[in-house]
């Protein structure tokens, strides 16, 4: 097969001879918004992130094989890979753990008020806090129980939590107390006093967390955002916070990024904001390796 392979797989090029021992031709570029290194008709299998953003994914005439270097699906044109059944993976299972342990520190950020104790330290001041928040005992309701949620539940239930899941499909999964379909999460979200959003962006869950939804938090409730964030309606969530209607919101995505500067979540006092970071961790590049030439080799058994 031949194969182009992008800078996005940040240890390719350690892994291409690799590669080329099983058989298949590989062409390497750095950037995906640069022109390829080869004819489009060539290509029989990609590597790569976002490539289909810069270059269409019909150019590829031959395409028979995606291994995408993300989780989501959502810079990838579905509807076209499916009609055209062209194999395609994700990096499931590899972001999964910095993204869990993220989750369980955004919570105690907020429980613990890290930020103020932060500031006290710069000022110099001696002033406890007689408010701070146990995580033992609390309902964690996790909407979207794929690998990511999963490692977050495994990490709440740790703590001695309650957790239940929202998910599309109802599934056995001995980390989660419950687990309900999402049509139900109307009526489970008014339980939880900690809600992790690790949805995948569709049509369907497009902002789910609506104005709506927002309003059934309880008023002690933080919702972490660690998914993609078309799932939340932005303005329902600021003009929520701003009446500090519940605790608090952990924000690693935003409908819009980077974030703008003059975005009023910024300034809130009840946020948590970081730059789409939740993903990094010391362990990815390593679990990447594994997923991607586990895939291949199971695509030299289809092919």
């Amino acid at each position: 097969m031949n194969i182009l392979v992008t800078g996005a797989w940040h240890d390719a090029k350690e892994h291409i001879g690799q590669i080329e021992k099983l058989g298949h031709s590989v062409r390497f570029m750095q950037y995906e918004k640069e022109a390829l290194p080869c004819d489009y008709n060539w290509v029989e299998g990609v590597i790569c992130n976002g490539l289909f953003l810069t270059h269409q994914i019909q150019n590829f005439t031959n395409l028979k094989y995606i291994q995408l270097t993300s989780a989501g699906l959502d810079r990838v044109p579905m509807d076209y890979v499916q009609k055209k059944n062209i194999h395609i993976f994700n990096a499931r299972g590899v972001y999964s753990i910095p993204m869990a342990e993220f989750a369980v520190g955004g919570v105690f950020q907020l429980y613990k008020r890290y930020s103020l104790f932060y500031c006290n330290k710069n000022l110099h001041k001696w002033e406890k806090q007689r408010d701070l928040i146990e995580l033992f005992g609390k309902t964690v309701c996790i909407a979207g129980c794929g690998s990511v949620g999963t490692e977050c539940a495994k990490r709440f239930k740790a703590f001695g939590c309650r957790v239940i899941g929202v998910d599309v499909v109802k599934q056995n999964n001995d980390n989660y107390d419950e687990l309900f379909l999402t049509d139900s999460f109307d009526d489970v979200i008014k339980q939880a006093d900690i809600v992790v959003l690790t949805l995948p962006l569709t049509k369907e869950t497009h902002h789910i967390l609506d104005k709506s939804m927002i309003d059934k938090l309880k008023p002690n409730a933080v919702l972490i955002n660690i998914s993609r964030g078309g799932v939340v309606d932005t303005q329902a969530l600021i003009e929520a916070l701003k009446e500090n209607k519940f605790l608090g919101a952990v924000l690693d995505v935003f409908e819009e990024e980077p974030l703008a500067e003059d975005c009023e979540l910024w300034d809130l006092q009840n946020v948590v904001i970081t730059p789409h970071n939740s993903f990094v961790g010391d362990g990815n590049n390593n679990r990447l390796n594994n997923v991607i030439m586990k895939n291949l080799m199971s695509m030299g058994e289809i092919v």
